[in-house]
């Protein structure tokens, strides 16, 4: 039987985990916001509407941070059509879902929700219908203390204090033709360059996310980075990543090593980031805000939207996740942690229906979907610093990636607590033995092996009938024999490894 080697030692540290790397997002597209997050008149509903059993479920998935309100939605999204009295507020066509917005949820809704949900809001702002002076706007509505028009129609409209939100997108995939004030990237640069001047002197707290590629795949991917970066590069924190990976053509051997495209991702907007940095003569590393990341079925779309007509909230892009699925949201979570120094923003889209680990019936229960579990298992654990591990593995065999590891991990050393943690995926189809040389973390025992394995349901899902169909089962921790530990992890699956120092 193969078997896999995993070395650790504390003195190799990577960096800090950023709690913002488990961010999640909220659009106005499909039932993400009504029917998921907001539905007034729901049993489990807040005086505002809020859904308080989605809300419970978001902080038991750990969220961090939410982007809202897009995502495509946005450039096409007048802000003011989502505050002051819900009965004013204009019913919109919404171009980038064919949809009509009814507008009852907008910022102040949200920035309740969010407070709820103790969560940090990341805002984006509309960089493709709209430009600089709206973008101020909006800030000054949200940020200023008060003491004119805007602050103080804020206040007005119930919120006494300042949001005091931190983290802005400045527009959202402006390099896809698909998107409403698509640009080139000459011209998003220009524009966000201007847009970021003018909204730090405003607010010179603010941390500002420019657009980089909407996929790695993108004709323009890496080109766009650097042209966009050229211009704004002194005035912006992070450049954004989106990904998402397909599982419709039934490839599930390279559909398991979708990690491996992500950390390709990573590596090369980091080297075009750097690269500009060297032309600029800028000594600050700039961060990616990998805002966009999950498993979609993204084949499915245009079914979604052709014939339908001009309608409120139709049920768009429900994914029903399986095991698999969740095995590969796993791995991705340890390819974004494994780049901690360098990935300080992250958002797994979206949080409710959409492509989400939270799925909801309109007037009926929530429930998880085997993707929350990874996710929730990760935000909870992962503490501390990111150690650099040395995995020995054998590999297999991909269409689209060649060969590739069996094994993807990456370990954790919480300093304080003198915790260990070890997030493992076996991409195969057989059980993995795997031994752990910890003898750079002596005196430590295992405490917890827990797995999520799709290998007996690989197709599995959860439902409204079975909402814990596939879920994470305890498995033992492992035999000991000095500063070496040996577990065994099953076929096809996300584990979670835990160790304490011994008493």
């Amino acid at each position: 039987m193969r078997t896999a080697r995993l070395t650790i030692d504390s003195a190799f540290a990577i960096g800090a985990v950023d709690r913002r790397l488990f961010g999640s997002f909220v659009e106005h597209l499909g039932r993400c916001v009504y029917g998921g997050i907001h539905e007034p008149g729901h049993p489990e509903a807040d005086p505002l509407g809020l859904r308080r059993d989605v809300l419970a479920l978001t902080r038991e998935l750990g969220v961090s941070m939410v982007r809202y309100p897009g995502g495509n939605f946005v450039s096409g999204y007048r802000w003011e059509d989502g505050v002051g009295p819900v009965d004013d507020r204009p019913r919109r066509l919404d171009l980038a879902w064919k949809t009509i917005e009814p507008n009852t949820f907008g910022l102040d809704e949200f920035m309740a929700w969010a407070a709820a949900a103790q969560v940090e809001p990341m805002m984006a702002v509309n960089l493709g219908t709209r430009g600089v002076q709206e973008a101020c706007d909006l800030l000054e509505y949200a940020n200023h203390p008060g003491g004119t028009r805007l602050s103080d129609l804020r206040r007005a409209h119930g919120a006494q204090q300042p949001y005091g939100i931190r983290l802005w997108c400045l527009g959202n995939e402006l390099d896809g033709p698909w998107q409403v004030g698509h640009k080139t990237a000459e011209e998003y640069g220009r524009l966000a360059a201007e847009t970021a001047r003018a909204m730090k002197l405003i607010d010179p707290s603010v941390s500002l996310v420019a657009c980089g590629s909407s996929g790695r795949g993108m004709p323009t991917f890496a080109s766009w980075e650097a042209t966009v970066l050229e211009h704004t590069y002194e005035h912006v924190d992070f450049i954004s990543a989106h990904s998402y990976y397909d599982p419709s053509d039934g490839d599930r051997a390279s559909l398991l090593a979708s990690a491996v495209d992500m950390d390709q991702f990573i590596t090369e907007v980091v080297a075009t980031a750097d690269h500009v940095a060297a032309r600029l003569r800028q000594t600050r590393k700039l961060k990616v805000s990998f805002d966009e990341w999950n498993v979609w079925y993204q084949s499915r779309v245009q079914g979604d939207l052709d014939g339908r007509g001009w309608v409120e909230a139709p049920a768009l892009l429900e994914d029903d996740y399986t095991a698999v699925d969740a095995v590969v949201v796993g791995d991705l979570l340890i390819t974004l942690l494994r780049h901690a120094d360098r990935v300080g923003v992250a958002a797994q889209a979206q949080l409710a229906n959409v492509i989400a680990p939270i799925r909801t019936r309109t007037g009926g229960p929530a429930w998880r979907q085997t993707i929350f579990h990874p996710f929730a298992l990760t935000a909870r654990y992962a503490r501390g610093t990111v150690l650099r591990t040395e995995p020995v593995s054998p590999t297999y065999p991909t269409k689209r990636y060649g060969d590739v590891p069996v094994l993807d991990t990456v370990a954790l050393h919480d300093e304080e607590s003198g915790a260990l943690t070890v997030f493992a995926v076996n991409r195969g189809t057989d059980d993995l033995p795997l031994d752990l040389d910890l003898r750079g973390l002596s005196g430590l025992r295992p405490v917890q092996h827990l797995s999520l394995a799709a290998g007996d349901d690989p197709e599995g899902v959860n439902t409204e009938a079975e909402p814990d169909r596939v879920t994470p089962r305890e498995l033992p921790t492992g035999t000991v024999d000095g500063d070496r530990c040996a577990v065994r992890l099953p076929a096809i699956s996300w584990n979670l490894l835990r160790f304490a120092p011994l008493p």
